[in-house]
């Protein structure tokens, strides 16, 4: 049954106004145009398998991506060469666009995610801004088959980067929490060649040594003896340490076959503000 407008009444009772049925014929073209479009919008959505506010939250997530990784060539152009990489290879660019960074954020920041900054992941961390994520994953020079041992899951975000670079990616977080939460976010989001493991990061994952590629994303003053040990001959290190003032550090080893206890000493380093 149709009804016009609602009207005033007696309290508690609602009286109706007749219908204006020219009027209403011309809405309800409008309105079926509309129901069409949605009907269309929901067959697409579930065509591809999200419901229409998981499709709304891709889309978003996806202009996002595309414009921090912009913004990731803008300042790589700004800063010019750092470990000696004049530009970030497209190849790591790809997979900074294809991980979905707002899943590794907390729910309330989630619109910042992909913002080129540090953002808060509790327990006194951050997650690191995509900038550095990016440079120090191009150092690595990642070519498809390699085994990477990461010190500092934090939120999981890097380790899910080099996981669609790498064969295998071992991670490791000393805080439980953290831990816990970044393994089931990688699990979630079909990352099953990164495993996680909450632990001490100095002393290295010796089960799985020797790696061909080792990232140290925790701050550290100095690069731990046992990770230089599990480095593979001719393999890569790349480690961050907190500077002075506003400033960060890179500094990309290379372990030399001649002289397997001791990677070179700091052969590119660079800072950036």
């Amino acid at each position: 049954m149709l009804w016009g407008g609602e009207d005033e009444g007696a309290p508690g009772h609602r009286s109706y106004q007749p219908l204006d049925c020219k009027r209403y014929a011309n809405s309800s073209k409008r309105t079926t145009v509309r129901a069409r479009s949605v009907v269309v919008a929901v067959l697409l959505c579930s065509s591809i398998g999200l419901s229409p506010p998981q499709a709304a939250a891709e889309d978003w997530g996806e202009e996002a991506r595309r414009e921090m990784v912009e913004t990731i060539r803008a300042i790589a152009t700004e800063v010019g060469p750092i470990g000696g990489r004049s530009v970030i290879s497209e190849t790591v660019l790809e997979a900074m666009a294809a991980v979905p960074r707002h899943r590794f954020v907390p729910d309330e920041i989630e619109r910042m995610a992909y913002q080129d900054r540090p953002l808060p992941i509790g327990y006194g961390q951050t997650i690191s801004q995509p900038y550095f994520v990016a440079l120090m994953t191009d150092i690595l020079n990642l070519q498809g088959d390699e085994t990477v041992l990461e010190v500092g899951t934090g939120s999981g975000y890097q380790a899910a980067v080099c996981g669609r670079l790498a064969a295998r990616t071992y991670t490791m977080e000393i805080v439980p929490e953290l831990a816990t939460r970044s393994a089931n976010t990688l699990t979630e989001l079909g990352f099953h060649t990164v495993v996680v493991r909450q632990g001490d990061g100095y002393y290295g994952w010796p089960e799985h040594a020797p790696f061909d590629a080792i990232i140290v994303t925790a701050a550290a003053s100095h690069v731990p003896p046992p990770l230089i040990d599990q480095l593979k001959p001719g393999g890569r290190m790349v480690s961050r340490s907190a500077g002075l003032s506003l400033f960060s550090s890179c500094c990309a080893s290379t372990r030399r076959p001649t002289a397997p206890s001791a990677p070179d000493n700091c052969c590119r380093s660079a800072s950036y503000r």
